[in-house]
């Protein structure tokens, strides 16, 4: 087995660059709430975000070596039951979101490359645009799980190069907003004031119901950092660098978000730009992203045909950014949750040849697997008509909340991980791990607020539905998380029972073989 490529702080934050922070959320932010949109997501930050992250930090600080990522940090706090069912809740709704996400980076390389989504009008011969996309998604999955089954430093490289794109961009939004601000003498397009900070221009969120729902999206936009546990193992000094990468990833991510939110004000007035009918949460972003392009060329006295063309460039720009940090997505989520509950629960509950890494390291038998549940399902809901896609739709329902329900294993089981830690001796191969949680009453206080919001946020996604009478949507939102935790059950005790079942076995026939 070749000796894999590990990656420093700097490399911990272009993955999260590329794989979780979303310069989209922002655009959405901006147009669900306007500037009110800030108060939101740093509320969420403070009671949730920057919490989660430290105590990930110190997950990984003290598990350095762990292979398993989010499972080793459970099974370490709160025993290997409870990481068992934690986890595969976790997988399952990660293997749904790469197999609902495929046709979405076919939309950002048709605004790379045409400036707009014409995935709609895209035919392989004779095949509907529903079941083009279904193979050429299928493809990507392949070429993905391919180029990941190569080893850590393929993933490694297509995040460096796409977190660079995604700063960059990022960069550039700040930059421009600054030198509309400046161009137009310190006038905003979207006025200032103490009550656009808390009451949002879209008639559509106004109501106390609209605005709770709006705080649950702002705290699940920040989710997604747990996957960093399944790459601690390929980071250089894990006990140092994985902490300080993770807490500088969460603080550039928090303060991208609110100065993002409030840089879309400098050039677009919500009412003139996002006030019409032609803008959806899927384009929101690019439209926001041409108006700062055209105001800013405008504003350097570029004539208005010359300024849309730059503004045309600069949503091709975002498309291809776009393309390349969910791309790098897939690299890491293709690989980081599935290793996680592969390598890091017990080799009792799989097959010896999916558990087997390969010369680079990689469980490549496992992810070649996922790939082709993956595709066979992709394939089925993409030529299936109308039956199939209900079903579709039902797997997105059941992913809903499932992705989070993971944060209340990692959240509640920290001051068991706490506990643990300090009856270990202190010399116990520990080192002088991270650690943010001083005294028992603070890691209580804390993890109770943080747990709380997860919760009532879970309960609110679930029961959301029921306000719009959509019950359909209620009971397969609801069901996802249990249904998962079934199986995972089923599981973990099947395996269980028959491994005591066969050790029973032996030991009768070496009774037998004694007493002969």
């Amino acid at each position: 087995m070749r000796k894999q490529q590990k990656i420093g702080i700097w490399g911990i934050v272009l993955m999260v660059a590329a794989a979780i922070y979303g310069m989209g959320n922002t655009a959405i932010a901006y147009y669900q709430m306007g500037y009110a949109a800030i108060m939101w997501y740093v509320l969420a930050a403070l009671f949730f975000f920057l919490p989660s992250a430290l105590m990930f930090a110190e997950y990984g600080s003290v598990l350095k070596d762990a292979r398993g990522g989010i499972y080793s940090w459970l099974e370490f706090a709160i025993g290997e039951r409870g990481a068992f069912i934690g986890t595969f809740i976790w997988l399952a709704s990660w293997i749904i979101w790469l197999l609902s996400n495929t046709s979405v980076n076919f939309v950002n390389l048709s605004e790379t490359f045409w400036g707009q989504d014409m995935t709609t009008t895209w035919h392989l011969g004779e095949l509907s645009s529903t079941a083009t996309l279904g193979i050429l998604g299928s493809l990507f999955i392949l070429a993905v799980t391919f180029c990941v089954t190569r080893g850590f430093d393929k993933i490694a490289k297509i995040s460096t190069i796409s977190g660079i794109f995604v700063f960059a961009l990022t960069g550039f939004v700040l930059v421009g907003s600054v030198l509309v601000l400046f161009f137009h003498h310190g006038h905003l397009a979207q006025p200032l004031t103490a009550k656009a900070l808390v009451i949002s221009p879209n008639k559509n969120f106004m109501s106390p119901l609209a605005i709770l729902s709006f705080f649950v999206y702002a705290v699940f936009a920040y989710g997604g950092m747990e996957t960093m546990g399944g790459i601690s193992d390929n980071v250089r000094d894990a006990q140092r660098n994985f902490p300080r990468g993770i807490m500088l990833a969460a603080v550039l991510m928090f303060g991208a978000y609110a100065l993002l939110i409030f840089c879309w004000g400098i050039s677009a007035n919500w009412h003139h730009v996002l006030g019409g009918r032609g803008v959806t949460l899927g384009n929101v972003g690019y439209v926001l992203v041409s108006n700062l392009g055209y105001t800013l060329a405008y504003s350097l006295h570029v004539s208005p045909a010359n300024a849309l063309i730059f503004s045309r460039w600069l949503v091709r720009a975002m498309g291809a950014v776009q393309l390349l940090a969910f791309t790098a997505s897939f690299f890491v989520l293709v690989y980081s949750p599935l290793k996680s509950f592969i390598i890091g629960s017990p080799q009792k509950f799989w097959p010896q040849r999916l558990t087997k890494l390969n010369a680079a390291g990689m469980p490549a038998n496992a992810m070649w697997l996922q790939a082709g549940i993956i595709v066979v399902v992709l394939l089925v809901i993409s030529f299936g008509g109308t039956t199939m896609q209900d079903f579709y739709t039902i797997l997105v329902d059941m992913m809903n909340v499932s992705s989070s329900v993971p944060y209340l294993f990692l959240i509640g089981a920290f001051p068991f991980f706490k506990r643990r830690l300090a009856s270990l001796d202190a010399h116990q191969n520990l080192g002088r791990p991270f650690t943010a949680f001083t005294n028992s009453t603070q890691t209580t206080l804390t993890v109770t607020v943080a747990w709380l919001l997860v919760f009532f946020g879970v309960i609110f996604s679930v029961i959301q539905p029921l306000f719009s009478h959509d019950v359909k949507t209620f009971f397969w939102t609801a069901i996802g998380p249990v249904a998962f935790a079934v199986i995972a059950i089923i599981m973990y005790h099947y395996t269980n029972a028959h491994e005591a079942h066969l050790l029973n076995a032996e030991l009768r026939m070496q009774e037998e073989d004694e007493n002969d």
